[in-house]
């Protein structure tokens, strides 16, 4: 049984007669990286409670480690030890929230909720869409057919040899004229997607991609689209929607959206609620569809939709905005250019949540640019560009300080969110991952992109790089010249 959360009317907050009534709240993060970073800081930065923070980690993250009353490393994040850790404490915890996949995929809320009570603010298993590709596309087809490009659905028990497989495969691609994305029904952390034009320019190449997962699975192969992405995510109570602003991820390794696809470099958000190629029409759509899934989910448990169970990419396109995939979780990096401008206190926001009473959610109006700096194995920068990589700093520690430092010139406009990074006595270490993430904060997306940029600069060691045209004019302006191009096509 889950444990009972006071309703939120009775908390008193307002301290009397020189008597401090916080209320002390305590809350368990599962983290994989700078996305829960993100979601501590917003805890920790709370005007209305005294927050103690209870981290599961996938490694000695610095931050996490710094702010969390109590620390745990679990480098599988399996739900097993993460419930142990949360039932050990159970009795200073009033809810968990989750940032990764994998273990929302894996159960954890109904692990966790079942074996300690302690409410979860994610989605069940069963509504963890995320876990297929193929179910999402099926589901889509059903609810808003619309949404979906042209698809099809190739099982691995369909085929005994490999022959087989190819002489079906080329059959659509002759249909689609070879203008193919290829997914694998299982999540790939946005790296297991290839892309006509992109990571293959023969039929070949394309077959050893598809017949590589298809090893594994059901494979997708569905019709590649011209457009211009946009992320939308939505915190959800279970029985309201509540739209969160627009944002756009860059997820190609390289400079000019080349390279192998990655978790995202970076990401931004305009002022308001838009992206600057958007139409304020284009973001009604984007809602009418999100919501017309929730509400047909929702009718089968208006429980279980809890957190962000919608953080959909869109395509906008010249036949409308079409689904590339729906992920339920919060955004990594989109998440991030949120939480620093919440306008509601995030421990509020998440009570609403468990209360089933959150309509909407107040964010500031800033714009905001999160640019990440990774390591030189990361998105095969070594390979393509070995010249460039700084080889003497390689398996150095980092120094975040100079980025810290920024916060006093910028008061505040400035966040670093450490990733995969690892604290090993006083020294901090890169993983393989994105390492950090840095933020900035400005009143149009130019001056907070300069913000972000001066923070990534000061971050020195680990032989570190990063995209540089993350939020750039340039970009920008070339994306809102192709939406332009798109709708006179309509």
């Amino acid at each position: 049984m889950v444990k009972k959360i006071r309703c939120l009317a009775t908390i008193n907050k307002l301290p009397l007669a020189g008597m401090n009534l916080v209320e002390k709240v305590g809350i368990l993060v599962v983290s994989y990286g700078a996305r829960e970073a993100a979601m501590v800081d917003a805890f920790k930065r709370s005007l209305n409670y005294d927050v103690e923070v209870y981290v599961v980690d996938k490694q000695r993250n610095p931050f996490n480690v710094k702010m969390a009353a109590e620390h745990a490393v679990v480098p599988d994040l399996n739900i097993e030890d993460i419930c142990r850790f949360a039932k050990a404490r159970k009795d200073k915890i009033n809810f968990g929230i989750v940032g990764p996949e994998k273990p929302i995929i894996e159960g954890v809320r109904d692990l966790v909720e079942e074996q300690t009570g302690i409410p979860m603010i994610c989605p069940t298993r069963k509504y963890a869409i995320e876990a297929s590709k193929v179910q999402q596309r099926l589901l889509f087809q059903q609810i808003v057919p619309e949404a979906n490009p042209r698809f099809k659905i190739f099982n691995p028990e369909d085929f005994k040899i490999e022959d087989e497989a190819r002489k079906s495969l080329y059959k659509w691609l002759d249909e689609l004229n070879n203008q193919a994305v290829v997914k694998p029904d299982k999540p790939a952390a946005g790296k297991g997607v290839g892309v006509w034009g992109d990571h293959f320019t023969t039929r070949e190449q394309l077959f050893i991609h598809f017949w590589e997962n298809l090893k594994h699975g059901p494979v997708i192969v569905e019709e590649k689209i011209e457009g211009e992405e946009s992320s939308f995510q939505a915190f959800c109570d279970g029985k309201h929607l509540a739209p969160l602003p627009e944002t756009r991820d860059y997820k190609r390794a390289f400079d000019g959206d080349r390279g192998p696809n990655t978790g995202g470099m970076g990401s931004y958000k305009d002022a308001g609620e838009i992206l600057p190629f958007m139409s304020r029409a284009d973001r009604e759509r984007e809602i009418e569809m999100v919501s017309k899934i929730f509400e047909s989910l929702k009718a089968e448990d208006s429980k279980a939709l809890r957190g962000i169970p919608f953080y959909v990419a869109f395509m906008h396109t010249c036949d409308g905005a079409k689904i590339l995939e729906n992920n339920s979780r919060p955004g990594d990096p989109e998440i991030i250019n949120i939480l620093p401008i919440l306008k509601d206190d995030f421990v509020d926001v998440c009570f609403r949540i468990i209360d089933g009473n959150l309509t909407r959610v107040e964010v500031g109006k800033e714009a905001t640019v999160v640019t990440y700096k990774v390591p030189p194995s990361y998105g095969d920068y070594m390979e393509t560009f070995p010249s460039l990589v700084r080889r003497e700093e390689i398996g150095k520690p980092v120094d975040l300080s100079g980025a810290y430092e920024l916060g006093r010139k910028y008061d505040g406009k400035i966040r670093v969110y450490p990733a995969s990074m690892e604290l090993r006595g006083n020294e901090i270490y890169a993983l393989k991952s994105r390492a950090v993430g840095v933020v900035g904060i400005g009143d149009d997306i130019e001056s907070a992109r300069e913000i972000s940029m001066e923070g990534i600069e000061a971050i020195k060691g680990g032989a570190l790089w990063n995209r540089t045209d993350i939020a750039s004019k340039e970009h920008i302006e070339k994306s809102v010249r192709h939406m332009e191009e798109l709708r006179r096509r309509r």
